[in-house]
């Protein structure tokens, strides 16, 4: 969950800079995505989408087997700038590093 707060607290500057939405997307239902968006009173720019059968997870190619674990397919942490439909930035964590997917990576890009 540290992904998150960072985003939450750079939202007006990564919106000063020109991004529109700032869409966090978990494989979970709705009804989880809306818990978890709650415990985030602060977050006014943030939105929490589900992504309950991972449909789009896999469509991006990134989905984590974690069955052996009893916790199904999930998705790798990520973070992507997209401009126009285009991926400008796919920054893509391997296993369960938070080295290059938070928000402070995508401010740089920008």
């Amino acid at each position: 969950m540290q992904h998150v707060p960072g985003f939450i607290t750079s939202a007006e500057e990564l919106m000063s800079k020109g991004v529109a939405e700032i869409l966090l997307v978990s494989v979970n239902d709705p009804f989880v995505m809306k818990a978890w968006a709650k415990t985030y009173p602060e977050n006014k720019h943030v939105k929490f989408l589900a992504d309950g059968s991972a449909a789009y997870t896999h469509a991006l190619g990134l989905e984590l087997d974690l069955g052996e674990k009893g916790l199904g397919t999930r998705s790798r942490r990520f973070a992507l700038l997209v401009d126009d439909l285009k991926v400008k930035v796919a920054n893509i964590e391997e296993g369960g590093a938070f080295t290059i997917s938070g928000a402070d990576e995508i401010l740089k890009a920008l």
